[in-house]
């Protein structure tokens, strides 16, 4: 007659539903909840390597690595991901240098950023440091504190003898709320 493209069911035991039901064997999982990280789900739907850090974990010293970043932890020291991805998540807690391709923060950082790329800081986001990256973020109610400085590259050193060329920077918008210091 037809063909059933799902599993038949005991028909005695109740169908869960609701955020923590888990569905049955051989059917997929619903897709990230909201609440989480939009980035993170992004990742997760694009098949890429991204490690995570959970809210839990406590981590003291040098963090080095090659591949993506989630910390929804506490992380304490230096941070270096200079070829890839760090998300601080909304439970992540970091005192730290950062050194990567990009920084999303979405939790808290005490401590100087480096990107490459960008550094975003998202709504709920904190940063209490300076900041060195060619595009800068900044969303309507975060918080930062400290000095930005939005050089592409490093300026070249005049040789003995010679003036320094002054170039005037390209003026950016930067949105700041009241009790932020940003330094262009």
């Amino acid at each position: 007659m037809w063909k059933r493209e799902e599993p038949v069911r005991p028909t005695g035991a109740r169908e869960a539903t609701g955020p923590g039901a888990t569905p049955p064997p051989g059917v997929p999982a619903a897709a990230p909840a909201a609440h989480g990280s939009e980035v993170e789900a992004k990742r997760q739907m694009d098949n890429k390597d991204v490690v995570n850090i959970g809210k839990s974990v406590v981590i003291k010293g040098e963090l080095n690595g090659s591949e993506d970043l989630t910390i929804e932890g506490h992380v304490e020291g230096k941070i270096e991901l200079r070829e890839h991805v760090l998300t601080i998540g909304p439970h992540g807690r970091i005192k730290a240098q950062i050194f990567a391709k990009a920084v999303i923060v979405f939790g808290e950082v005490a401590g100087n950023i480096t990107a490459s790329e960008k550094v975003d800081i998202r709504e709920k986001g904190s940063v209490d440091g300076d900041i060195v990256a060619p595009r800068v973020a900044i969303a309507e109610g975060a918080h930062f504190r400290g000095s930005v400085d939005m050089q592409t590259k490093a300026p070249s050193q005049p040789r003995p003898g010679e003036k320094a060329e002054v170039k005037p920077a390209a003026s950016a918008p930067v949105a700041t709320q009241t009790g932020q210091r940003v330094s262009v």
